[in-house]
């Protein structure tokens, strides 16, 4: 009986240390990521999820990525499972994930049910502010079993950041139109990590209040708001005008001052451990705008 007693004691134990051992985060999306133990096998569907994910440390275990997932360089060798537009599920099944890391302001609400369906535990990544990039860096450190990597890394950042901050933050704000596309007309609202970044620099972005992320805009509009600056993302294609596409507005702000800026995109919208980088040249280049007043 004692024999008896011992045995279930230590099965009890046993249970609940395993208990103990798993694994749980809150994710971007507010619900609850519980693993047994850290994921060996993850697919990314989205670019700014893969560059978090080999920041935290765990580059050697993503087994897929979801098409421009670009950076780092070793992530470009790494089977692709699709685009946001249409995620290949049967790939994704073939790979045998034991983690997904999703991005549901760009991946479709269809194929993210579909992916639920299937029982693969996922980690919404949904960063609109810079805090939360070093918040995603940490939690899924703690969901690969990498902490001591993505601990360093989130340190690193949040450096660059505070750094910034308290170099620009309380700067003469500027007001700043940003630029994704020209052909047709696309800025960013208040709910996107780029107007985070412009806040930082001490900048105001003149389309925050708009309800929608991504809205698409009327030259006629911009030209009302009369920004001080205007900053496009780089644009590869040579038939696109980008910024140039103000230069005939010669009653615009932006233009009597020469404050047209192009800067790398990636840097600013994609809401990785990179966009450290992209809001240290945004920073400068409304420094420059500041010291271009008369």
């Amino acid at each position: 009986m004692r024999r008896a007693c011992t045995l279930l004691a230590l099965l009890l134990a046993l249970g609940c240390a395993s208990a103990l051992a798993a694994i749980e985060v809150v994710d971007g999306g507010g619900q609850r990521v519980v693993l047994a133990r850290p994921a060996q096998r993850v697919v990314s569907l989205a670019p700014h999820a893969t560059e978090l994910l080999f920041a935290a440390g765990a580059g050697a275990r993503v087994v897929g990525v979801i098409k421009y997932s670009d950076f780092p360089a070793a992530a470009r060798a790494l089977p692709q499972v699709g685009d946001s537009n249409q995620i290949d599920i049967e790939r994704v099944i073939a790979l045998k994930p034991d983690l997904l890391v999703v991005w549901q302001s760009g991946n479709t609400a269809r194929q993210l049910e579909q992916l639920r369906q299937l029982g693969i535990p996922m980690y919404y990544s949904e960063p609109v502010q810079l805090a939360q990039i070093g918040a995603d860096i940490g939690k899924l450190g703690q969901l690969l079993g990498t902490e001591a990597t993505a601990r360093a890394a989130r340190a690193a950042f949040d450096g660059k950041v505070a750094a910034l901050t308290a170099r620009y933050a309380r700067r003469a704000p500027v007001r700043v139109f940003y630029q994704v596309w020209d052909q047709p007309l696309f800025t960013l609202g208040g709910k996107q990590i780029v107007n985070d970044v412009i806040t930082l620099c001490g900048g105001v972005n003149v389309f925050a209040g708009e309800r929608v992320k991504a809205p698409q805009v009327g030259v006629e509009a911009v030209l009302a708001l009369n920004p001080e600056a205007v900053v496009g993302g780089e644009q590869h294609d040579s038939d696109r005008l980008g910024v140039n596409l103000w230069k005939p507005y010669h009653g615009m702000l932006a233009v009597q001052r020469g404050n047209l800026f192009t800067l790398d995109g990636e840097l600013l919208a994609r809401p990785g451990p990179r966009v450290a980088d992209g809001a240290a040249e945004l920073c400068e280049k409304l420094e420059l705008t500041r010291q271009r007043r008369r």
